[in-house]
């Protein structure tokens, strides 16, 4: 079946033009070359997908369902993800150039299980009777809590996962009860619009969800439109802000999952084989194109020159290519510009004084690709510890102790996720207690699960992805006080 939808929006369940004049160009990372072409819509584009999705919730196409029925529809578009794994990791290496088995083993399986997980949740969510307390002697009264959705989604997702960063929205959403709009990001549309092609094909009723293709005119649209209560954002921590800052005079609810700069602790009686390993999964997944990438990799003294050896030496035994071929352990960068800024944070680390043990450099062939790079000897103060790079890059960077490995965990404005290598839980858990991040991995990095709540502490962010925590962000909590007394409770 042909997933692939260029030129279009996915608005009220048909595949409509865009009411826009101009189309993304999608651009092959591996390649350097456009492979496709898509919509790019407008604030006319935003506003109609907008009014279908209301029209839908007033109508009560989707909440209206029997929640087991609801449930079963959220588990047949899992279904159908996984039927459809090989066309769909196919557009996702085109869009974004991640491997191929990252796509067939871990990101679609991973999308799937999350719509499965909320499907689950549907039918026993709702709200709760309580105890009641009134001075003075107690009638009967009955106290209880109703769930019930915020209304139209607008959902902004960006291009690293492509299938993943709306699954993680649109589920919970969808579970919730509320009608979607997805705005994907601009280079990577045709995976958005394959999910809308699944998600009607599994029964998802027309105006429920609805996907519109473009950049920051339809973003901007999406967050000040007076119809969506609520946004969900994923993306970099500055347009966070903005998106907080566009949202707040309507009082909007809003999710953010932002940038990070995540610290990996690595104690000095670890196993030095299976730590390096781990670190460099947790860095170099999709070439460093992830916001909780352990890209900090703070090393006890003793324990270090060995480390950066071993670390130097095992990455440049990882092999660069399209993500088309099953041997590719890093693909490209996303794109020429971003290339070229993380080229931009080498220079800066090597003019700070780091000192470059591997990479560094741009590959000599078509498409974006860049080495994967190690820097030592880096200190607090320089821009490669404080900045999120987005790319295979990593600083190696020396402690003594536990207190000043903790100080240097804590010492960005991100608190997104951590790592810690010990093999004494009894340090893990007194190091786990004070690192400030929403997620803290023990001897083990990247591991995600659905019912895991994600999100970050300070700047990376604002409530969770995920678990249970997920779905009440697109729930209202309502009280219902019943007078069940012979009389009414009257002062006059």
């Amino acid at each position: 079946m042909e997933l692939v939808h260029q030129h279009v929006c996915f608005i009220g369940g048909e595949w409509v033009k865009s009411l826009g004049n101009e189309l993304l160009q999608d651009v092959n990372p591996a390649t350097g070359e456009v492979f496709a072409e898509a919509a790019n819509g407008n604030r006319q584009d935003i506003d109609k997908a907008v009014t279908a999705a209301q029209q839908s919730f007033d109508e009560r196409s989707w909440l209206g369902m029997d929640p087991l029925e609801r449930s079963r529809t959220l588990g047949r578009l899992a279904h159908l993800l996984r039927e459809h794994r090989d066309q769909l990791a196919n557009v996702m290496v085109e869009e974004n150039g991640m491997p191929i088995n990252f796509a067939q083993w871990l990101e679609i399986p991973m999308a799937a299980d999350v719509f499965d997980y909320f499907a689950s949740l549907i039918p026993i969510t709702g709200g709760r009777t309580l105890p009641f307390s009134l001075p003075g002697p107690q009638g009967e009264y009955l106290l209880m809590t109703l769930k019930e959705p915020t209304g139209v989604a607008g959902v902004i997702t960006p291009w690293n996962f492509p299938l993943l960063m709306p699954a993680w929205k649109v589920a919970p959403a969808l579970a919730a009860g509320c009608s979607v709009v997805l705005k994907p990001a601009p280079e990577t549309p045709l995976t958005a619009l394959a999910l809308a092609d699944l998600a009607q094909q599994a029964g998802i009723p027309d105006g429920v969800f609805n996907v519109v293709p473009g950049g920051d005119e339809a973003g901007r649209a999406l967050v000040l439109h007076p119809q969506v209560p609520k946004i969900a954002f994923t993306g970099q921590t500055q347009t966070g802000v903005e998106v907080m800052r566009a949202a707040a005079p309507f009082l909007k609810r809003v999710t953010l999952e932002l940038g990070g700069k995540s610290p990996q602790v690595v104690f000095d009686d670890v196993d030095l084989n299976e730590v390096v390993a781990g670190a460099l999964f947790g860095v170099y997944l999709y070439s460093g194109q992830v916001c909780q990438a352990g890209s900090r990799i703070l090393v006890q003294d003793t324990l270090y020159r060995q480390f950066v050896d071993k670390l130097t030496a095992d990455a440049q035994n990882l092999v660069l290519g399209d993500g088309l071929d099953v041997g590719t352990d890093l693909g490209p960068i996303i794109s020429a510009s971003q290339r070229d800024r993380v080229l931009s944070y080498v220079a800066q680390g090597r003019q700070d004084g780091a000192v470059l043990t591997t990479g560094g450099k741009a590959m000599d062939r078509p498409g974006f690709f860049i080495q994967p790079t190690v820097f030592s000897e880096v200190k607090p103060s320089m821009t490669i510890f404080q900045e999120e790079i987005f790319g295979p890059v990593l600083s190696v960077i020396p402690f003594h102790d536990e207190e000043e490995a903790i100080q240097l965990a804590n010492g960005t404005r991100y608190g997104l996720a951590a790592g810690v290598w010990t093999r004494d839980i009894k340090r893990a858990m007194r190091v786990t207690r004070q690192i400030k991040s929403g997620t803290v991995w023990l001897n083990t990095y990247q591991i995600l699960s659905p019912t895991a709540p994600f999100g970050g502490y300070k700047q990376s962010g604002i409530g969770r992805e995920l678990g249970p925590d997920a779905l009440e962000a697109y729930l209202e909590t309502k009280t219902v006080i019943v007078d069940g007394n012979e009389q009414a409770l009257a002062f006059f």
